[in-house]
């Protein structure tokens, strides 16, 4: 520094005292300026105390000496304590010099500094809130600073401008939002403190709303929940659960849209917690906003259905992700289907079943826990645009997804069912991609899949195609019987679903007969054989055709979801019934054992012998037996009671016994042909039947006259007929 410069006002000794390396020397040099600048306030002599505030900041506190910049922070410090009340009018002057000395690289100047800044605020109060965005940068670059004292002097001044914040009513917290928006991002944990108790703080004041500008600071205050220190993560927690608390007393003012997309991207974290802390407010976002989520459904769909298939180890994660999925999935409405999508052919001419929709939801099993907004004069219902096919594409993905867990499929596939049945006509264009997956679904190792997977292509057909099907041209792989009740597109399916079933063996043998069941239950039994009757029929492969005709048998046979169906071939006495046995039958004979049960089934026991006598004429195999042995057992079940109990009227069913005798003649010395054996053999003797009625018709004579001698020898009479026999 230059000794000849004119430093006045200040004087000689005030100046070589500002220099000086002691502390005590630089105080009463603070001391002198004090004394000073309050006679030039008392003069009211602004240009004067400008002129000491300049000389101190430009000549001692920003010099390159470090004992100078020591002396302009005391004296700077001194000069505010001088103004008093009047420090606001020179604040800018003031703190600017100092907080440059922040960025100092001794340690003990950004003490002094801490310590200035902390003289200077005091004084000014309320007055440093219009420099509080200035103050608070540099506060957060000190608040991770490495020297202790720094640091303890940097936490005093931060609990002094906090105390002011919070006296104030003036706060721009406008103006602040940006500059917290920037160093929330910040990774020094220390930072990351300062940055949350400021927020905490800001929370607590009743004048400042700061859920307004939440979704400006959401994504930082989850990126700090993942920091590596306990103590900061539950700092941010309890930051969060305040933001919550608050967003459930006044969900009106919340902007709940601007942070969906926020919540989404970390309900997929890799951490526990902020995983935990974001699936639960999209519970509450869900629960709180109603349809206003819909737009974002794709985005909360891929976040949450992953976590359905979660184990114990994150149970409580799983507990709110089923809570969303299913809170999100009663957001979907009927009405989502009436506007129709722009550029896109609707189907608005497609009736729909309103007793047919009530029915099938039933069947949805998804229970409670979402809010129903559909009152709430808050969230409007009607200006909300359902992203239909942003969701089939995310459920499609992870059908897809050989990693998705068995829970996860289960959620995807009802999904998909909930969609057939409040927005039919919109999910109809999106079936024929979805379909080759759906059957791909149904060889899932999981049954609670394999049924679910078969609930979307059938509730689609049930709700689009009420009305009567137009049948193709004969021969046409494509075209469909001719069923009332069924339409080409069930025909197509049935079509691919026996592909699946030719092109995977291992998927009929396991899961064929389960999946033909489920359809059963869904759809129209008849119909599902008559269709799969019709396509066998063409069949080129005959040894598949064999089996699959086997299979069908055996659940027309056993399953009791078919119990009418059985009961209606029993008596073939409607045209209907009459042409369904004609269409099984055709396609029956690929297997000659499951042509027989069929006749059996239908009481046509004359066809099934004259059919037995032609099993000479064929290769009899292991397999061919295997089929005859089946054929056997299944007599001796309780679906062929009535059959058996024919056995005892033996004249009205000669060819009954003839056909069962061919059975027995087919077989080997085996357990069936020891079972059917015995079965014949209770079979009554023609003529002892006919002599038992005989003798019925005598006794009811001997009743008219057993009082008459005639009735007594009468009785002698038929004793001796019986004995004889």
């Amino acid at each position: 520094m230059n000794p000849e410069k004119d430093f006045s006002p200040l004087t000689p000794s005030i100046v070589r005292a500002l220099n000086d390396k002691l502390y005590e020397k630089r105080k009463v040099a603070a001391l002198e300026i004090e004394k000073l600048v309050r006679e030039f306030v008392a003069q009211n002599s602004t240009a004067q105390i400008k002129h000491v505030i300049l000389i101190l900041s430009q000549e001692f506190a920003l010099s390159q000496h470090p004992h100078s910049r020591k002396g302009g922070l005391i004296g700077l410090a001194a000069c505010s304590i001088a103004l008093g009340k009047d420090s606001g009018l020179y604040l800018k002057e003031l703190i600017e010099p100092v907080l440059t000395c922040f960025n100092d690289a001794d340690s003990r100047l950004r003490y002094y500094a801490c310590e200035a800044l902390y003289n200077i605020v005091k004084v000014a109060r309320g007055s440093v809130l219009p420099h509080f965005n200035v103050l608070f940068d540099g506060l957060s670059k000190l608040a991770a600073d490495p020297d202790p004292n720094v640091k303890s002097g940097s936490e005093l001044l931060d609990r002094l401008l906090k105390d002011i914040v919070t006296e104030s009513n003036k706060f721009d917290l406008i103006s602040f939002i940006p500059l917290l928006r920037e160093r929330i991002y910040s990774n020094n944990q220390y930072a990351r403190q300062f940055i949350i108790s400021w927020i905490l703080v800001l929370e607590s004041v009743p004048d400042i709303n700061l859920l307004d500008y939440l979704p400006e600071i959401l994504d930082g205050l989850f990126q700090i929940l993942g920091d590596n220190s306990k103590e900061i993560r539950k700092m941010c927690e309890v930051a969060l659960g305040e933001f919550l608390k608050e967003i459930k007393k006044n969900p009106s003012s919340v902007k709940f849209a601007e942070m969906a997309n926020i919540l989404v991207i970390h309900c997929q974290a890799s951490d526990d917690l902020i995983q935990l802390t974001a699936m639960c407010w999209m519970r509450e976002f869900i629960q709180l906003a109603g349809r206003v989520m819909l737009p974002y459904s794709s985005g909360i769909l891929t976040a949450v259905l992953p976590c359905l298939s979660y184990d114990d180890r994150k149970k409580r994660i799983l507990a709110v992700a089923n809570v969303c999925n299913q809170s999100l999935m009663k957001l979907v409405i009927p009405e989502d289907d009436e506007v129709a999508d722009e550029g896109k052919p609707g189907l608005a001419s497609l009736p729909t079943d309103t007793d047919q929709e009530e029915s099938l939801s039933k069947q949805e099993g998804v229970s409670g826990g979402c809010l129903d907004t559909s009152g709430d004069s808050n969230f409007s219902s009607t200006s909300v645009t359902l992203n239909l096919d942003g969701i089939v594409q995310v459920l499609d993905c992870h059908l897809h997804d050989a990693g998705a867990g068995m829970m996860t499929r289960i959620a995807v596939l009802k999904w998909l069912y909930h969609l057939y049945i409040k927005t039919p006509r919109k999910m109809f264009r999106h079936t024929d991609s979805l379909f080759p997956i759906l059957l791909k679904t149904l060889s899932d190792e999981s049954d609670e899949v394999s049924a679910d997977a078969a609930l979307s292509p059938t509730v689609s057909l049930r709700v689009h195609f009420p009305q009567p099907l137009q049948v193709c041209a004969k021969g046409s792989m494509e075209c469909s019987p001719t069923t009332p009740t069924m339409n080409s597109y069930f025909y197509k399916f049935m079509i691919n679903l026996l592909k699946r079933f030719s092109s995977e063996r291992k998927l009929l043998e396991t899961r064929g007969a389960f999946i033909i069941r489920q359809l059963c239950l869904l759809l129209n039994a008849e119909n599902i054989f008559h269709s799969m009757a019709d396509i066998l029929l063409r069949e080129e492969d005959l040894k598949f055709a064999s089996t699959m005709v086997h299979t069908l048998n055996t659940i027309l046979l056993t399953s009791s979801e078919l119990f009418q169906l059985r009961n209606q071939l029993k008596d073939l006495k409607t045209p209907e019934s009459r042409n369904l046995f004609c269409c099984l039958y055709r396609s029956w004979c690929h297997n000659p054992v499951t042509t027989v049960s069929l006749c059996f089934l239908t009481q046509n026991y004359k066809h099934a012998y004259d059919l037995i006598q032609k099993f000479g004429d064929l290769e009899v195999t292991v397999d061919f037996l295997i089929e005859v042995d089946k054929l056997v057992q299944l007599i001796e079940c309780p679906i062929f009671t009535y059959l058996r109990l024919q056995l005892l009227d033996v004249k009205s069913n000669p060819f009954l016994i003839r056909a069962l005798y061919g059975l027995l003649m087919l077989l080997p010395q085996s357990s069936a042909f020891q079972l059917l054996s015995h079965r014949l053999q209770c079979v009554p003797n023609p003529e002892l039947m006919q002599a038992a009625a005989a003798a019925h018709s005598i006794y009811s004579k001997v009743s008219l006259i057993q009082h008459k001698r005639a009735g007594r020898m009468l009785a002698k009479r038929i004793c001796w007929i019986i004995r004889k026999h």
